[in-house]
């Protein structure tokens, strides 16, 4: 079965973006010696400009096919003008707002997000589902998520978008299964949960 992953920039004190949901602040830590692990690790996580920037078109994908974000999200990428940001996954947006898709490539989920997720983790294949953000869809995910990995930036924000929104409080136990730290002073931390 297919793993749903939360891969996520978050801050120290556990939130993903400030309280108007922007995460730039994390952008300045990204420096040669992070990007060569963000690029080497995990390249389908770059959107497309930075992958075309990056000259990593055409490289192959190698953890995630898929990725999910929710509507917020989704409209950053609006915002620069992608219609598709990531449009070398199959891309899904949760929302209530868009009636129609503005892109081919990416599939909208009106309502049952957990059970359109279920059925993305039933199929066959061998890469996983990337859960990209954001806070919200991650409260409405978070008994489906199989994996959390966290680039934690050492910078404390006191208030923003929690990592988890609107989820009421429940005890998720997760394995840490590696922990590497940058000179930068961002620590990636990946978990498994334990079923």
């Amino acid at each position: 079965m297919r793993k749903l992953t939360y891969f996520v920039a978050v801050s120290v004190d556990g939130f993903i973006g400030d309280e108007t949901g922007d995460g730039a602040m994390f952008m300045e830590f990204v420096d040669e010696e992070f990007l060569a692990y963000l690029t080497g690790t995990w390249p389908e996580t770059i959107a497309a400009p930075g992958r075309q920037a990056l000259g990593l078109d055409g490289v192959a994908n190698k953890k995630f096919d898929t990725v999910i974000q929710g509507r917020r999200s989704y409209q950053v990428g609006l915002d620069a003008g992608l219609t598709s940001p990531y449009g070398h996954l199959r891309e899904y947006v949760l929302t209530r707002s868009l009636g129609e898709s503005p892109h081919p490539n990416v599939r909208l989920i009106h309502d049952d997000v957990a059970g359109a997720v279920r059925a993305l983790k039933a199929e066959d294949g061998d890469l996983d589902i990337w859960l990209c953000g954001g806070a919200q869809l991650a409260g409405l995910l978070a008994d489906e998520i199989d994996e959390l990995v966290l680039k934690t930036y050492p910078v404390v924000l006191g208030a923003g978008l929690p990592m988890f929104g609107g989820r009421r409080s429940s005890l998720d136990r997760f394995d840490l299964t590696e922990n590497r730290t940058f000179g930068n002073g961002v620590i990636v931390r990946w978990y498994i949960r334990t079923r």
